[in-house]
């Protein structure tokens, strides 16, 4: 199997690191797998005390991997398909929130759809100023549904109202007026070390607690919404105005709704 996450320790840190250029570290359903077997190494790692969740190549990560979804299968019920890869995503979400680490995202590139999913799931992060964002669902028939467990929380209303629906990029200045980015820097990893050698002088037991504290009320909403919006998200992805735009989209063409 091909290395979509590498894994390595740095004294008290456990970097995570994106590695699927090909298809801009896309939510693929073994990358996604790869970065649950790599939170589960940093667990056991005694001396480890925060994770660092960072990417090669100009894009963090590019949401729900689309050349996957669309793939015929002969066997199963496609929306049976879709909705465990959305189980999938939910998961992953879920066990960065409850992972007894803090976790940084260090982000010094492009971050779309799903992958702002991700953002709002870390505790910390640090982004660099030539970043951008973007919720693009709505434009291919989709909507943030999943992913909105995390952003809500974390973006403001207003914010939130504008971008998931819009579609807009906006840059690492406003993530962080809205609350989706803690820190934009000039120099991502000098940042991301500085707050790292900070977490590291915590004491296991301090920081799961300390973490678990401002986790706590996200996680019960998580629990109560996750299966609707799962289900809901599920019956999206297989809907006929969610696969022209996807294919739309894979096919570099404008969307053609009436069809």
């Amino acid at each position: 199997m091909d290395t979509l996450v590498r894994y390595a320790v740095e004294g008290p840190v456990a970097r995570l690191t994106l590695d699927s250029p090909h298809n801009r570290n896309a939510l693929s359903t073994a990358l996604v797998e790869q970065l649950h077997e790599g939170l589960t190494r940093a667990a056991a790692e005694q001396h480890v005390r925060v994770v660092v969740l960072d990417h090669t190549g100009r894009t963090f990560c590019a949401g729900a991997d689309l050349s996957e979804a669309s793939k015929d299968d002969k066997v199963r019920d496609p929306a049976e398909i879709v909705a465990d890869r959305a189980r999938e995503m939910t998961r992953l979400l879920r066990r960065i929130l409850e992972f007894p680490l803090p976790v940084i995202a260090a982000i010094d590139g492009h971050v779309r759809a799903g992958g702002l999913g991700l953002v709002g799931a870390c505790d910390i992060v640090v982004a660099g100023d030539a970043s951008t964002f973007a919720l693009t669902e709505a434009r291919i028939g989709l909507a943030p549904s999943i992913i909105s467990l995390t952003l809500l929380p974390k973006m403001t209303a207003r914010a939130a109202g504008r971008y998931f629906v819009t579609g807009e990029k906006f840059g690492t200045a406003a993530a962080a007026e809205m609350g989706l980015v803690t820190v934009a820097a000039d120099d991502v990893a000098a940042t991301v070390t500085e707050l790292a050698s900070a977490i590291a002088l915590g004491s296991p037991q301090g920081l799961a607690e300390s973490k678990a504290l401002t986790t706590a009320s996200i996680l019960d909403d998580f629990d109560l919404h996750a299966e609707s919006l799962t289900q809901s998200s599920a019956a999206l992805f297989v809907s006929d105005e969610a696969r022209e735009g996807m294919l739309a989209f894979l096919e570099k063409r404008p969307p053609n709704w009436a069809g």
